[in-house]
This record gives C-alpha cells, sequence and structure tokens, in this order.
C-alpha cells in the first residue's frame, strides 16, 4: 500500500480479522472503513506502526481489497501481490 510493504500471510490474517468483525449481525454490520483492527490480540506485529497513522482504517480497507479473491493473489492476478516469478 503506497510505501509500505506487508507479508501476504499477515494480509490475509488481517482479512480473517476484519471479515469476523465487520458482519456478525447484518443489523449491526459496522463499515470497514470504521472498524480498525489495532485493537484484535491477533493483529500480526508488523500492523502495529500503522496503527499510529490517522489513515490506518484506509490502508486496512485496502490491504483487505488486495487479498480479496484470495486464489487470485496466489497465482499472481493481482498486482498489490508481490513475490511472484
Amino acid at each position: 500500500d503506497g510505501d509500505l510493504k506487508f507479508s501476504l500471510e499477515s494480509v490475509k490474517k488481517l482479512k480473517e480479522l476484519m471479515d469476523e468483525n465487520t458482519g456478525i449481525n447484518p443489523r449491526m454490520v459496522i463499515s470497514k472503513t470504521s472498524y480498525s483492527p489495532c485493537k484484535e490480540k491477533d493483529l500480526p506485529e508488523e500492523f502495529q506502526a500503522v496503527c499510529k497513522r490517522e489513515d490506518a482504517p484506509m490502508i486496512f480497507e485496502r490491504l483487505n481489497m488486495a487479498v480479496r479473491e484470495a486464489d487470485l493473489c496466489e497465482i499472481c492476478a493481482n498486482a498489490a501481490c508481490s513475490g511472484c516469478f
């Protein structure tokens, strides 16, 4: 995301956390853009610096969108994914 780089595994974990905490009850769905996983105990360590930024919710949402289709990322169809040969 911009000049920030994160491991694919950490971004997948972030997606799991965001998915778990934004759609629990359809009547009380929390917007992903207003939800911040920074208080989650399972948040990967590499996101701690992001939590200190004002734009953290937007960064987390963009990362979540980058791995929306995890299989596509695994085969490098998404330009946001790196490590492809």
